[in-house]
């Protein structure tokens, strides 16, 4: 499975990246300043990642996602590890992901791929996310946020 830059002309997988941020709105709104990849096998797109630049030198891991019936298999891991080689290769010095204090199975896979723990966004979700988000039996409330240093 190859990872592939969407071109802006083709449409975005929806279904996925609804499954990693439940806001149609807000997943249109960033994907149209970001770098959307997709990996892709002949039946249909399997994950997705969204870099959107914040600055010169950071990039944000946006949205991350891959279809329910391949998870635990590897891919969201090697998605992580091209965002922090794209990152690199573009020039930028640092990469951010932020994830929900329920996500966490998430929040073990930033950290296996060497992202830190910087901060949290108390109250993030419920202020941004009209509907409640429950994960693994927790109300998602807060943004946990981590980080990257490329050298």
């Amino acid at each position: 499975m190859d990872i592939r830059l969407l071109e802006k002309e083709e449409p975005l997988p929806m279904e996925l990246l609804l499954e990693a941020d439940p806001s149609e709105k807000l997943v249109r709104s960033y994907c149209a300043d970001s770098r959307v990849y997709v990996v892709e096998t002949a039946k249909g797109t399997m994950g997705v990642l969204v870099l959107f630049p914040r600055d010169a030198a950071v990039v944000e891991i946006k949205n991350i996602a891959v279809a329910e019936h391949i998870r635990g298999k590897g891919l969201g891991k090697k998605l992580i590890v091209h965002a922090l080689a794209e990152a690199r290769r573009l020039g930028f010095r640092k990469v951010l992901i932020g994830t929900g204090n329920s996500s966490l199975g998430q929040l073990a896979l930033y950290q296996k791929c060497g992202l830190r723990m910087v901060s949290i966004d108390r109250g993030f979700f419920l202020r941004n996310y009209p509907e409640p988000i429950v994960e693994n039996g927790i109300r998602c409330e807060d943004m946990v946020r981590l980080e990257y240093e490329l050298l």
